[in-house]
Parts: C-alpha cells; structure tokens; sequence
C-alpha cells in the first residue's frame, strides 16, 4: 500500500510555539498500565511547558475521587469497562459531544493516542471541525487477539488500525523496529517517538534489605522480578517456566511477580510459592524494582515495554526479546541479555546467562543504570511539541477541500 494522502511534509527542529491541544485517551491515571503511564508523563510535560492542554478521557467514576494531581483540564465523557480486561474502561462514542464542545472550545490540533470509540468519535469530530489531527500507535491490540479468544479478528483488526492511523496528519511509534513493521504494513506518515524514564524516583539507592526478607530473601538471595499486568498477553507462563529451570541451578532463586490482572488468583492457587507483591505505584514501586536483582521480561506483544527502562534505571539485570524497549536500550551480555523475539528456549537461555554471569553484576547494574541516565523525558516531550505544531503549520497551508477529505 503506497502513502499517497499526505504531500506537504512536516518541517521540525525549531522551538515550537505553544499550542491549545486536545489530548484523547481511553486509559490514564488511576488506570494502572503502560499506556497510562505514558501519557500521564506527556501531558504534565506539555502543560509545564507552557502549552494550553486538555485531555479528554473516559469517567471512571470513584477512581477519578482518587486521582493523582491534574496536569491539566479534562473532559470527561462516558465509559464503559473492558470486557476480560478488569480495571480498564473504553469510551462510549461521542461525536455530537465533542463537536459541540471543540466548537466552543476549540483547539488546535487534537491528538488521538486510542483508536476505541472514543478515539474513532474524535477523529470524525476533529474532520468536521478542520482541525489537525494527529496519533499514537501505543498498544498492539490486533497481537492481543488471539489472547482473548478473538484471534479470526487479528487481521480484521490490524486493518482497522491501518485505516486509523492513516486518517492522522502523523502517528508517533516509540521504537524504530516498530516503524519498521508498520511501514512495510502500509502505515504513513510514521514519527519515531521513543520514552524517557524518570532516573530520580527509579534508582539502586531504593533497594530495601526489610522488604527482600518479606520475600524470603536475604542479602545474598538472587530475586528475580516480573513487573507489569498479570494477564495473558505478557506471556507469565514463561516466566515462571524460566524460574524454575533457573532453580536447577540457583535453588535459593525467589520470583516476585508485581501487578495485578485477570491471571492473578490463577497464578497464586498454582504457584504459592511465588510472592505476589499486587498493583505498586510511585516510590513503593521503586522500591520493589531496586529490591530485586534479575527482571524477567518475556512479552511479545510490546510497542515499547516502559519497565525495561525503569529496570535499568533501577540497577536490575534485564532480560528480554530482542525489539521494542530491549532492542533500543539493552546491550547483550554490556548492560542485560537479550534473545531473539518470540523464541521461549532463547529467552530461557538469555537468562541462564544472566544468572551465570552473578560476578559480573556489579558491572552490570552500573552499566544499565548508566545507560538509563541517558534516557530523559525532556527532549522527547519537546520534540513531541515540536511535531504537533508542525503538523498544525501543514495542515493549515493545506486546501480546504484536501484538510477535511
């Protein structure tokens, strides 16, 4: 498929002037997740930048009472949860909504980081209105499908998600394989936006001795750490099927899984073994990374996987796939291990290296939290900016006729 839509390309590199922008998700804080997080990360971004924010997001009801502190306005428009997926709402279509509502309070370029009801309503809203619309390529759906039953649907949904997209002024992808991949699908107009990591609140200096012996870990007990939902699609079978065949050689190896999701009480009544540390957030989630001393990471369904980063950034000894997050920031056998994508006995192996290279750790870990301080949010955010007003400037030197086709 050739990407004929967009002919005036997209000039950056100069400071962006501060833009009124329109922030669409169907999943943000107090939801608990990658994605969340991210954006979370963006908008305070944005808004302590100056520019003029506000995200529009499904209501969550009595999670919102408990909402951490606002990095902007929001509006709120209806939700419903997601089946299978406990903790997480979509928005309800809301297209009269939000065209009387950009009709009033008009922004200049709404970005689209879901591509839901909410983030299809938007889309539409934002043509009707002439107004610049941009997105996000965040979450692999079409790769959870076959997760949830749904797996006739991959590529009915991958199709979607190319339609989507292609609709934008842009879409932002957070890792270069990533923009591979979908290039070669047919996707256009793809911007390579990678993630930061927060080096101050995740740092080896968190690690807490009295925590580790919650765990039944001494100072010199190996814990390996799994961090992220507990739900199918983050491939927790293989993680506790590498602990084990890592047990055949470290007997004393504990396994710490933090999160929740749909797979917990499963996982808990087949594997008590196993100390489930539930849903952390903040400085107790740093603690529990810098605690740790290995980080089992077997997903393959990540556009990114932001606890790769805040692993390194924590002093652990990474291993996973070799794409998205691991591919960008891990360096075999320099910084973490690293095995080919989707291949279970490589992974296994990665972290029989791991294990297998314990003198080499202090090394290590100062390698990745090395290479972790090189990963700020600063420049990511402006450039983020940087792209958005760009997107704007084309869009407005574009005809009529050619902004709402």
């Amino acid at each position: 498929m050739k990407c004929l839509r967009r002919r005036d390309k997209l000039k950056t590199g100069a400071k962006s002037a501060y833009v009124k922008i329109a922030l669409v998700t169907e999943t943000f804080p107090p939801e608990v997740n990658g994605v969340a997080m991210t954006l979370h990360r963006l908008a305070a971004g944005l808004a302590a930048a100056g520019h003029q924010l506000e995200v529009v997001r499904p209501r969550q009801k009595s999670a919102d009472r408990d909402k951490p502190e606002k990095p902007s306005k929001e509006f709120l428009v209806p939700g419903l949860p997601l089946p299978g997926y406990a903790g997480l709402q979509f928005g309800l279509p809301a297209y009269f909504t939000l065209r009387r509502h950009w009709a009033v309070n008009r922004p200049e370029v709404v970005h689209i980081a879901t591509e839901g009801p909410l983030g299809l309503s938007a889309l539409w809203a934002a043509r009707a209105l002439g107004v610049t619309a941009t997105s996000s390529f965040h979450t692999n759906f079409h790769a959870y499908s076959k997760h949830y039953g749904v797996g006739l649907f991959k590529s009915l949904g991958f199709a979607y998600l190319r339609w989507f997209h292609n609709q934008t002024a842009c879409t932002f992808v957070p890792s270069a394989d990533l923009v591979e991949t979908l290039t070669a699908a047919g996707f256009c107009n793809l911007r390579l936006l990678g993630r930061g990591v927060d080096t101050v609140l995740f740092a080896p200096t968190r690690r807490d001795e009295a925590l580790r012996a919650e765990w039944g870990a001494g100072p010199d007990t190996p814990v390996a750490l799994c961090i992220g939902r507990l739900a199918a699609e983050k491939n927790l079978p293989l993680v506790v099927e590498t602990w084990t065949a890592l047990r055949a050689r470290q007997p004393d190896l504990r396994l710490v899984l933090v999160g929740d999701g749909p797979l917990r009480r499963q996982l808990q009544a087949r594997h008590p073994e196993i100390h489930f540390a539930g849903v952390r957030l903040g400085e107790n989630l740093a603690r529990h990374y810098a605690s740790g001393d290995l980080f089992l990471f077997p997903s393959s369904t990540e556009t990114f996987g932001n606890v790769v980063t805040e692993a390194l950034a924590s002093g652990l000894i990474a291993v996973a796939y070799d794409y998205a997050a691991g591919r960008t920031h891990i360096r075999e056998g320099e910084n973490g291990f690293l095995a080919p994508y989707n291949a279970p006995r490589g992974f296994q192996a990665a972290a029989l290296r791991a294990l297998e290279s314990r003198d080499q750790w202090p090394t290590l870990r100062a390698a990745a939290r090395q290479t972790a301080q090189g990963i700020s949010w600063d420049p990511i955010i402006a450039r983020f900016a940087d792209t958005l007003e760009a997107a704007r400037a084309a869009s407005a030197r574009l005809p009529i006729l050619l902004r709402t086709s």
